[in-house]
Formats: structure tokens, C-alpha cells, sequence
């Protein structure tokens, strides 16, 4: 994570001066061309967005990938449950597969937003990540963007929820829940939930591509990522 991290800081770099610094303290790196590091870096990113983030557009995308499939939230399992055993099992089955499909929906729509974000990252923020910890830079990307990320991806949740047919199966199920005798009555907001857990599915998957290029050099596969991911190597 640290050599990739050390990139993170050549790129964001903005004077000659800092370049030199970084120069100095990390010599295995050598002679430094800001345009192939930052081009090289845009292309590694570019390739979590393009290579594992849109497997999630994909029907099924969210829902049969173990690592980011949206289960039911706590205060829903005991509408799971209550359904299955009136014998609405049919009914509960398609309540989880419809909030993945959001989620799936909704990813088309959001990329442009994820890369943008991932790219805003000052020298400042990249000294504190070099310093961090393995997963420095994904809890910064977490931290820093989830706010921004989350206003613009709520409304994105709510379209496909209405879209992919979401909003109609949940009210079903919510009202045939509720009408159970003796059951403590529920309204979840969905669309809050279904758009976190969206979220944390992009930035998983994103952090693959990531550890992908950085461990498996087969997997740099332009002239562009083998130089500038080369300095990793050999720092």
C-alpha cells in the first residue's frame, strides 16, 4: 500500500520543489516525470472503475457477488422471517434481490461520480496516508468523499428503486408484514441503506483493482502502468 501511496503524493504534487522532496526522501524511486506518474495513476483508477466496478452494473452484479451483495438490513430480518412463515418465502426472496438491483441500477449511473472523487486528493492528505496504515487510503477515500458521494447517490437510489420495480415489491412486503397479528410494526428507510451499502460495494471493489495492479505485474497491461508501477517495484 505505502509504494502505491507514494505515487498518490507525486501526483498530487505541484511544484518542482515538492517533487524534489519526495525525490530526496524516497530515492529507489529516481528520476520522477510527473506526467507518466499522474497518467499511469489515472490509468490504474481508470481500471478499478472500468475492470470491477462495472461488474456491479451487470444483472446480478451486486446480488451474486458474495463480497458486496446487499443483505437485509437487522430491523428487516424478522420481516424475512414473519413472511416465510406465512408462507410468502417467494415474496421474501424477491424483497432481497430487488434492493440489489437498485444498487446495480444505480452504479450505472454513479461512476463518473466515484472516479472524480477519487482523484481530489491534496499533498497534505498524502503525506497523512503515506504515514497510515494499509488501509490509509481507503479510509481516506471513505472519510473524505462519503458525504458528497451520499447527496449525490441518494436520489440516484430512489430513481432505480422506482426503476427496477423496488419501491412496489417493499411496500408489498411491509404491509403484509405489518398486517401480521401481534408484530411490532416496521417502515425502514430503504433507500438510505441500499445507498451505503452501494457505496461501500464501489470502494471495495475499486480497492481490488488497486491491490491487483500493484501485486500483479501481468496485470498492468499498458506500457504506461509497467514503467510507472515499476518504481514500486524496485523501491
Amino acid at each position: 500500500m505505502k509504494k502505491l501511496l507514494i505515487l498518490v503524493v507525486v501526483f498530487t504534487l505541484s511544484s518542482c520543489a515538492e517533487l524534489q522532496q519526495i525525490a530526496t526522501q524516497y530515492p529507489g524511486l529516481g528520476t520522477i516525470g510527473t506526467v507518466d506518474i499522474s497518467g499511469g495513476l489515472k490509468e490504474a483508477l481508470n481500471n478499478g472503475i472500468t475492470k470491477q466496478v462495472t461488474k456491479l452494473t451487470a444483472t446480478d452484479g451486486f446480488y451474486k457477488n458474495a463480497a458486496v451483495k446487499i443483505l437485509l438490513p437487522e430491523e428487516l430480518r424478522k420481516v424475512d422471517s414473519g413472511l416465510r412463515s406465512i408462507g410468502l418465502s417467494s415474496l421474501a426472496d424477491e424483497g432481497l434481490k430487488v434492493l440489489n438491483r437498485a444498487a446495480e441500477d444505480a452504479v450505472k449511473e454513479a461512476t463518473p461520480i466515484f472516479v472524480s472523487a477519487i482523484t481530489n486528493m491534496n499533498f497534505t492528505d498524502a503525506k497523512t496516508i503515506l504515514l497510515g496504515n494499509n488501509m490509509a487510503a481507503t479510509t481516506y477515500l471513505q472519510n473524505s468523499t462519503s458525504t458528497a458521494l451520499y447527496a449525490k447517490f441518494n436520489p440516484v437510489i430512489k430513481n432505480s428503486f422506482s426503476k427496477v420495480g423496488a419501491d412496489k415489491v417493499w411496500t408489498n412486503i411491509i404491509n403484509k408484514y405489518n398486517s401480521i397479528p401481534l408484530v411490532n410494526k416496521v417502515n425502514p428507510d430503504l433507500n438510505d441503506y441500499v445507498t451505503t451499502q452501494a457505496m461501500n460495494g464501489v470502494f471495495k471493489m475499486i480497492a481490488v483493482e488497486e491491490k491487483n495492479i500493484r501485486t500483479n505485474i501481468s496485470s498492468r497491461t499498458s506500457p504506461l502502468l509497467q514503467s510507472v508501477f515499476a518504481m514500486q517495484d524496485n523501491k
